[in-house]
Formats: C-alpha cells, sequence, structure tokens
C-alpha cells in the first residue's frame, strides 16, 4: 500500500535491474515499518539488453533517480541495491566510462549507498521482470 511522502523522513531508494528492465521503489520509514511512497519500472531498449549487468544495475540507479528528482533534490537518501560493486562506485577508479560517466552525474545527489541481499529486494526485482512474467518482449 502507498504512503504519502512525509517531508521530514529520509527516503530509501532500491533498485534492480534484470535482463528485461530496470525497476525501483521509493520508501519511506514509519512508526509501524517501511513503506512505498512510489514505484517505477522500465523495459529496457534493444541496445540497453546488450549492457553489461553492472551497466544495466548502474542504469536502473541513474534513471531511477532522475525521475524521482523531485524527492530527492536537495535532500540526503539511502539508495539500495543488491549489486554489490556499485557499492563503490563512488569511491573507486572503475576501468567502466559507461558507470564512470554516470557516477559523475549522481555526484549532486547526497546519498548513502547501501549493499542489501536480494531476498530483500524484492519490490524493485519484481518490477524489473514485469515483462518476463507477462511473456512480452520489446
Amino acid at each position: 500500500m502507498l504512503r504519502l511522502p512525509v517531508g521530514d523522513k529520509e527516503f530509501i531508494l532500491r533498485t534492480d535491474a534484470s535482463d528485461v528492465g530496470v525497476g525501483a521503489v521509493l520508501l519511506q520509514s514509519h512508526p509501524d515499518g517501511v513503506f512505498p511512497v512510489a514505484y517505477l519500472s522500465r523495459k529496457l531498449t534493444k541496445a540497453e539488453r546488450n549492457y553489461a549487468v553492472i551497466e544495466r544495475e548502474c542504469l536502473a540507479i541513474v534513471w531511477a533517480i532522475g525521475k524521482l528528482q523531485t524527492y530527492l533534490n536537495g535532500r540526503s537518501f539511502i539508495l539500495q541495491t543488491d549489486h554489490r560493486p556499485l557499492v563503490y562506485m563512488d569511491k573507486s577508479k572503475m576501468a567502466n566510462a559507461r558507470v564512470m560517466r554516470w557516477a559523475l552525474t549522481l555526484q549532486p545527489f547526497r546519498y548513502r549507498m547501501e549493499s542489501i541481499p536480494g531476498s530483500d529486494n524484492v519490490g524493485a526485482d519484481y518490477l524489473s521482470r514485469i515483462d518476463e512474467e507477462v511473456g512480452g518482449s520489446n
């Protein structure tokens, strides 16, 4: 069940990518639990389906933050991914030029990156695979 965003509470953004799409869930903690504020998903283009796994996972992050700028601009938030190598994206020099460019586009945002187990990333994971569930194609 969606909840309206509360201005003074920190947001949690969970993202995921699959072979066919990207998905994201924007959450906030409340006294009675963590609840979604927004759900996002989209299919990958033919070119994006050829990206390496780390590139698709990073695309999910950049795309979701771009779509949710209204909520995330000017405030700190937690960014959670189940793709552990991306946790170090802003701390290390990566050989992948595309991921490095995307890391630069994320610099204006104040976020703390966390790695979470895939089993905790159910919402974003499901949204990234919706096309697989219904058997569609791009």
